[in-house]
């Protein structure tokens, strides 16, 4: 029993210093930059500005299948996996398209352009330019799956008709933590607006 509580004991400090670890972690990474338009009680419309990603098309359905793959492969490529063995910095959120097909992205640091950036040695990572929208995003915590994603998408558009908000139908999934981190759980929702209705 003693040694059965001394393991538990490792185990539970363990957890404690991963849990600060990606606490800390996540003040320090670079995040999607965006300026506040307007909020409602449910959502928040949000202007983005043009913006550099790297991307990976799946053709696999479901968020868990879609996300552990496209993960793998772009942080495969931003932890070295490249013709020149160079790391890249994480970003936040990671972004997948809520489509057919999934495309994953991971924001390009502000600091490097696309000429700048190494070759991928996986041929199917592209390199997209992101231009400047307006979206609506709604929030929401702890893991995500198809479920939860599916619900917000679905409450996001009842909001955004209430209001009388156009969108163009084109959603996405921002996710804001690393697989380990427990507490503090980020995820969005977010759908783009059509920019020539909002300003009538």
């Amino acid at each position: 029993m003693k040694i059965v509580l001394i393991l538990l004991g490792v185990v539970f400090i363990a957890f404690v210093i991963v849990q600060l670890f990606a606490l800390n972690s996540q003040k320090n990474i670079e995040t999607y930059p965006y300026v506040i338009h307007k909020k409602y009680s449910t959502f928040e419309v949000r202007d983005y500005e043009k913006t550099l990603f790297t991307s990976v098309t799946l053709k696999t359905k479901g968020y868990k299948t879609s996300s552990s793959k496209g993960f793998s492969i772009l942080a495969g490529y931003i932890f070295g996996g490249n013709e020149r063995n160079e790391k890249i910095s994480m970003t936040s959120p990671v972004t997948m398209t809520l489509e057919d097909s999934m495309t994953m992205k991971f924001m390009v640091p502000k600091n490097l352009k696309k000429e700048m950036l190494p070759k991928p040695n996986q041929s199917r990572i592209e390199f997209q330019e992101e231009p400047a929208k307006t979206v609506a995003a709604i929030s929401f915590s702890g893991w995500a799956n198809d479920i939860k994603i599916e619900k917000y998408k679905q409450k996001l558009k009842s909001a955004l008709d209430s209001e009388g908000i156009v969108h163009n139908d084109k959603f996405y999934f921002f996710g804001y933590n690393a697989p380990y981190e427990v507490f503090n759980r980020k995820n969005e929702v977010i759908v783009e607006l059509r920019t020539d209705e909002l300003a009538k």
